[in-house]
């Protein structure tokens, strides 16, 4: 017999476990090689966890159990032959590979010592009056240790401590990327001096241009134009003149970058995700359209990976696609500033002494004073509002004309 140990890859730097969010399999089936048997919760993302090799398989974990990355979550006895017809279950009775390990003095021993406290846990049972029927034993062959002891009492506690529920009310475990989420917006409001500035931008001269060229420009680049591409194009222009916004802060020091990698809140099935787009600031309108659509793809299928979410230097989230009017969006640490886009809603505005009816979206922009002095974000925003206002600013020679910005 043949068993392959696998255990749970490393998604990427810094994450050192990961949580089950289900197993796609069970135990005791017939699993081939590259087949994705679970689906494993990191605190950045929820990745596809492929089978080494084709056998039968033993699980190790459980769904929801939050495992070590490099830890082993289950064996594949690779020496099985797969079951005639291509069934997947094999009998239930089968014995899997981990107790076909077992010896038959093996399993005496186990029976022997399951149950056995060791003269530690034995002790604290007797001074706490603990049964060893209430406790199940981790040690070798089922033994009872101090650590079974004490993690029972935590049990214990927790059980009487935590409410039990009214009727129509029910329980539901946070996932690992949500407790994270929570975790590190709590972190954000506790740990920097953010505060949020607002702006109001015309967005008729953007739509104007979309209603005239944008099935010209999704002929030409195979990709829709939308806002997004304006916003991170004026995002972009505007960090070169507020370095400070696209910078954050390290120990006593303050990390600025020469480049913008530009974040781009997406809603996805396991919650809100920030894939990154790499060196915006040299892309043009359809290149940044492209690559927002194939992320934003990737976020709602499962399939973005921690890579392509780390390392982004300012965030743009977008509130407005829910019909949000005004919001304080928290920063995305470790960055020191981010972007809140807001719905379109026709208001009335004076324009040169006449009131007429525009298309006008708020913005809002949160940033970390100790980085970013008012003067530096008010003028941040206030450039942004500018260059969407006229967008044949966002291009780097005078003079251009529309077809020109949008590579037509």
């Amino acid at each position: 017999m043949s068993v392959l140990e696998m255990k749970v890859p490393s998604p990427g730097e810094s994450i050192s476990e990961v949580e089950i969010a289900a197993w796609l399999v069970e135990n005791g089936d017939y699993i081939h090689k590259d087949q994705i048997i679970a689906e494993i919760d990191s605190d950045k993302a929820t990745l596809e966890l492929p089978a080494e090799e084709s056998g039968i398989i033993t699980l190790k974990a459980e769904d929801g159990e939050t495992i070590a990355v490099g830890q082993v979550v289950c064996l594949i006895d690779t020496s099985a032959e797969a079951p005639e017809g291509g069934q997947q279950v094999f009998n239930e009775t089968r014995e899997s590979p981990a107790e076909n390990l077992n010896t038959q003095e093996s399993e005496n021993n186990t029976a022997y010592a399951k149950g056995v406290p060791s003269p530690a846990a034995k002790k604290m049972m007797d001074e706490k009056n603990i049964t060893a029927i209430t406790i199940q034993g981790t040690g070798k062959d089922g033994r009872i240790t101090k650590q079974d002891v004490l993690q029972s009492q935590k049990s214990d506690k927790t059980k009487k401590t935590t409410p039990k529920l009214k009727e129509g009310q029910r329980r539901e475990k946070m996932s690992l990327l949500r407790r994270k989420i929570a975790q590190r917006l709590v972190s954000v409001k506790n740990e920097t001096a953010m505060l949020t500035t607002f702006n109001e931008i015309d967005m008729k001269p953007i739509m104007d241009i979309r209603a005239e060229f944008k099935e010209e420009f999704k002929t030409h680049h195979q990709v829709g134009l939308g806002f997004m591409s304006f916003f991170t194009k004026a995002v972009t222009n505007s960090l070169k003149l507020f370095p400070a916004v696209n910078a954050q802060i390290d120990g006593k020091d303050m990390i600025l970058h020469d480049y913008a990698d530009i974040g781009i809140a997406v809603s996805s099935p396991k919650g809100l995700m920030v894939p990154v787009v790499r060196n915006a600031e040299k892309m043009s309108l359809a290149q940044i359209e492209a690559e927002i659509k194939r992320l934003a793809i990737k976020a709602r299928d499962g399939k973005i990976t921690p890579d392509e979410m780390a390392g982004g230097t300012f965030t743009i989230t977008n509130g407005g696609v829910f019909g949000s009017m005004l919001s304080t969006p928290i920063i995305n640490p470790p960055q020191s500033a981010i972007l809140g886009m807001h719905n379109i809603v026709e208001r009335p505005v004076a324009i040169n002494g006449d009131v007429a009816i525009r298309p006008i979206m708020y913005l809002a922009l949160s940033y970390d004073h100790r980085v970013i002095d008012g003067k530096e974000s008010v003028g941040f925003l206030v450039n942004i509002k500018s260059l969407l206002e006229n967008p044949l600013k966002l291009l780097s020679e005078e003079n251009e004309d529309v077809r020109k910005l949008l590579e037509l």
